[in-house]
């Protein structure tokens, strides 16, 4: 005997849940680049959706949701901060009264860097395809400190770069870095640190953003929340 189904298209139409829900807690991001003449006039401005996170930008979101061990009874590192960060299992500091003291500090930080190439996105790139490195030979940008703001609903980062170049300079991609350092007393009763470094984001610009020379870039990034 069959028998016939008892839900139709049409019920189970009902029950699919929409993609968009009332009240649903909606996260944006977005890179602005604004790029002024010598005198200071903006001469270039450009703002897009941020769209690349990578996996390492989870990874580092895990630590201070899920910590960076793993139970009371098991001193290991979560997997996702081994696998995908590859900071170790485990890292004891020494402590001469108690050497048997078992844990370490684990800090990041994270600025913007930009280049002049292009690639399709992947979550696991951890590189810009060709990076703009700091400095005020040809092809180089002079980078300034980075400035982190926040909101009770948004933080941006912002970095200068100027030109001091005699060619325009274009760049075409964009990305987060991040760098997380492990620090620890080591045998020796010495600091020591485990040092890594993340590509957070990876996004190109939908138009090139030339920077003349002898003139200065700010590059924005920003991640926002409402609900």
């Amino acid at each position: 005997m069959v028998t016939p189904d008892t839900v139709n298209e049409e019920d189970i139409d009902k029950l699919i849940i929409p993609d968009d829900l009332p009240n649903e807690l909606v996260f944006k991001a977005y890179i602005e680049a604004t790029v002024y003449d010598r005198e200071g006039h903006i001469i270039q401005y450009h703002k897009q959706p941020m769209r690349s996170l990578t996996q390492y930008f989870l990874a580092l979101m895990s630590i201070p949701i899920i910590g960076t061990y793993q139970n009371a009874s098991t001193n290991n590192a979560p997997s996702i901060l081994v696998n995908v960060l590859g900071l170790p299992s485990q890292q004891s500091t020494y402590i001469a009264a108690n050497p048997s003291y078992n844990g370490a500090n684990i800090v990041w930080d994270w600025t913007i860097q930009v280049g002049s190439g292009t690639q399709a996105f992947s979550p696991t790139l951890n590189s810009l395809a060709a990076p703009i490195a700091n400095g005020s030979g040809a092809g180089q940008l002079t980078y300034d400190s980075v400035i982190i703001s926040s909101s009770g609903t948004s933080i941006s980062t912002t970095i200068t770069v100027i030109n001091y170049t005699s060619d325009a300079i274009n760049v075409t991609e964009i990305g987060l870095v991040g760098t997380i350092y492990v620090q620890y007393q080591n045998s020796s009763n010495a600091y020591a640190t485990v040092t890594k470094t993340f590509l957070l984001s990876y996004d190109t610009f939908s138009t090139a953003i030339s920077i003349p020379a002898g003139s200065p870039a700010a590059f924005k990034i920003t991640i926002s929340f409402a609900g």
